[in-house]
């Protein structure tokens, strides 16, 4: 037996290769299809509802078709438009300063210099915390008798408001950013340094000895050839960013007033503590209608000079 399968006369049977083209297809189509139905049935559910009045103190199913009705009492209300604009705000400049910062780290990372194995060890470590956990620390460095970040900023002369960084409107939002910039900035930072690495060290070294600068030497050639995975990361972190919801409910639930209240934070709200269903359906659909239009026009002009 031994002899006859080591025999080279012997023809090896291969699979067809119809199967093997399709193999790949058909080991990833089982996470395809259950990412598909995670996120199809959500969306199919909540916009046949945004057409239903349906409250859950009230009734168990929904009660009655209003057509766009939802829609029209989202858009009219007093907290949508204020959701939106924070929301814009915090996920705007949220992903500009993280990618800024986490583009400087990834430079500095890139130098081969002793210590960087543990440096990037230890960089990473934010984005592994739950944003809850993150949302608790931040919100004991902002504690108006003794965080840290209070005595910091009184050390250097900037007085916090009297009534503390998170119990101000002109400062309750900037807090919110400035946890989730802690966090996420290591996630840019890792991402462009791995970037970084696929730049040809042949290149770099052939425009220094034309003369190029530093400056150069990142806008001419380290920034144009690792674009393609900054656009992705900023878009990934755009949507991210868009629904953010842990840190707000943790550090200030919307306050005060609603000047750091975010879309994500007004479902919530509607969802789960109104439990208007029928509202926090047709609020659903809006994000869904703005994010992918953002992200879409976002793309378009990212892409349109691209060579795949």
């Amino acid at each position: 037996m031994q002899a006859v399968a080591s025999d080279p006369s012997v023809p090896t049977r291969h699979p067809p290769k119809r199967v093997r083209s399709y193999l790949p297809i058909l080991l990833i189509a089982p996470s395809v299809i259950l990412l598909v139905a995670l996120i199809a049935y959500p969306l199919i559910f909540a916009l046949k509802n945004s057409f239903y009045f349906w409250n859950l103190q009230t009734s168990s199913e929904p009660v009655m078709f209003v057509g766009l009705a939802n829609y029209k009492m989202v858009l009219q209300g007093s907290e949508f438009f204020p959701s939106l604009w924070n929301t814009l705000v915090l996920t705007v400049s949220g992903t500009a300063i993280e990618f800024a910062l986490g583009l400087a780290i990834a430079l500095l990372l890139a130098n081969r210099m002793p210590g960087m194995s543990i440096s990037r060890a230890i960089l990473i470590m934010p984005t592994t915390i739950a944003p809850i956990v993150v949302g608790f620390l931040f919100r004991y460095m902002y504690d108006p008798s003794g965080g840290l970040v209070t005595w910091g900023l009184s050390s250097i002369g900037l007085d916090p408001p009297s009534a503390g960084i998170l119990g101000s409107a002109s400062t309750s939002l900037i807090a919110i950013l400035a946890a989730d910039v802690w966090q996420w900035t290591p996630f840019f930072a890792i991402t462009l340094y791995a970037g970084l690495l696929s730049v040809s060290p042949d290149l770099i070294e052939a425009a220094r000895l034309d003369g190029a600068s530093a400056a150069t030497i990142l806008w001419r050639i380290k920034l144009p050839l690792i674009m393609k995975t900054a656009v992705i990361v900023l878009i990934l972190r755009f949507m991210q960013l868009f629904n953010t919801f842990d840190l707000v409910l943790i550090l200030t639930r919307g306050g005060p007033g609603t000047s750091s209240r975010t879309l994500g934070y007004t479902l919530y709200q509607q969802g789960l503590i109104d439990f208007n269903i029928g509202i926090a359906s047709a609020t659903t659909w809006l994000v869904v209608i703005i994010v992918n239009a953002i992200v879409g026009l976002y793309a378009f002009f990212a892409f349109r000079n691209w060579e795949w």
